[in-house]
């Protein structure tokens, strides 16, 4: 009997440096998933309404009062680069990484 597939890890980037301030601005969360937003399984939308929204592979949440992304290891096969993007914003501001399954209570 084989098992079933796992699923992809995550990494959570919280808006909070290893310092433990805030990170500003306050839609950092915002606007790195707005670049995010193209890479997505099946690649970018297009047409009406293909501006808006997220990445199912990079989301906007807050956690615990704590402005976070959670980041989807898919992503790393969908466009490598912007795996390398998300990993190297959150160490070169010094942002709070957790990585692992994501947790049942903060499933999109």
């Amino acid at each position: 009997m084989s098992s079933p597939p796992s699923r992809p890890r995550q990494l959570i980037i919280r808006g909070i440096t290893r310092s433990g301030r805030a990170f500003r601005p306050s839609d950092w969360a915002e606007r790195l998933c707005g670049v995010m937003s193209p890479y997505r399984p099946g690649g970018a939308r297009t047409g009406v309404g293909a501006h808006i929204g997220y990445s199912p592979l990079c989301i906007p949440r807050v956690i615990d009062g704590v402005k976070c992304v959670i980041v989807s290891e898919a992503l790393r096969d969908v466009e490598p680069m912007a795996w390398d993007f998300v990993v190297n914003f959150a160490r070169d501001n010094e942002l709070q990484t957790v990585e692992g399954p994501l947790p049942p209570d903060v499933a999109a």
